[in-house]
């Protein structure tokens, strides 16, 4: 613990020593990083440089710098990650800030390395200690950009699921829902309140929900399609499933699944001829 105090000692004392050239130093290539792609403003770059220092140095201070308990080190990565999540927000990558992250552990790598003077042992605690610092440093970068990036996959996984789940009103009082591809959990849900928030605005009395694009059935999804009919019915309106070809045919009675209740045509049109029927709508064509 003592070794540990007196290298922290040292850091503090060369930080102390060199703190207007190192503040200098990373504004400067701060600015050669961030500046030229407008990541960061000239004043922000100056900010966050002197901010740094001022935190690593009560780091240094602090009895056990590296522990993810200590409030200090905890204060230096949170502010770590906000730059690099603000950078990400800007349109700047992750490649950029771990450059500027490495270029801050080279240059008190190499700070250490002008004291000639200094001993074997102590240079080797020094540099060690560094490393360990930079590599949480790194690893704070790391878990901020798996967080954004997790957060933007799953944005994404909504809009695409909501545009390939179109709900389209064919006449008044008559939804149609293709289903294309598979049905997840989530997916069911976001189409499913997609589809009773349309049937209640529209006072729906029909929804034709076309099977076309479905390429397999297994009980999960099947399981999917029964719970949105039901909630169909409960909403007072009619589920008319089409599309359903051969194989999936037979994949839903080898499940065991209960389905009488289910009203069933073979196409799309044969689906809306049916919705009109049942609410006493007659659709023919007109003599030229």
């Amino acid at each position: 613990m003592g070794q540990d105090a007196s290298v922290q000692a040292d850091l503090i004392a060369q930080l102390q020593v060199k703190i207007g050239s190192l503040t200098e130093t990373i504004e400067k290539r701060g600015r050669d990083i961030f500046g030229d792609k407008n990541l960061m403003s000239l004043e922000e770059i100056t900010d966050a440089s002197v901010e740094f220092l001022e935190l690593l140095v009560v780091v240094l201070g602090s009895p056990d710098p590296l522990a993810h308990d200590n409030p200090a080190f905890t204060a230096l990565t949170r502010f770590i990650g906000e730059i690099a999540q603000q950078i990400l927000v800007r349109g700047g990558d992750m490649d950029e800030f771990l450059r500027y992250i490495l270029f801050l552990q080279r240059l008190f790598l190499e700070s250490i390395e002008e004291h000639a003077d200094m001993s074997f042992g102590r240079a080797r605690a020094l540099l060690t200690f560094l490393a360990d610092l930079f590599n949480e440093l790194m690893l704070a970068v790391f878990h901020i950009y798996l967080g954004e990036r997790e957060q933007t996959i799953r944005a994404q996984q909504d809009e695409l699921a909501q545009a390939s789940t179109p709900i389209t009103t064919i006449w008044d009082g008559v939804l149609t829902l293709p289903i294309i591809g598979s049905l997840d959990s989530q997916r069911t849900m976001i189409v499913m309140e997609r589809l009773l928030t349309k049937i209640e605005t529209d006072r729906a009395r029909a929804v034709v929900m076309d099977l076309t694009g479905v390429r397999a059935v297994d009980s999960q999804i099947a399981h999917h399609l029964i719970q949105m009919m039901r909630a169909v019915r409960l909403m007072g309106a009619t589920a008319i499933v089409t599309g359903i070809r051969p194989d999936i045919a037979r994949a839903l009675t080898s499940l065991d699944i209960e389905l009488t209740d289910m009203v069933t045509r073979a196409t799309l049109a044969d689906g809306l001829k049916e919705a009109f029927r049942r609410m006493n709508i007659e659709v023919r064509e007109r003599p030229a």
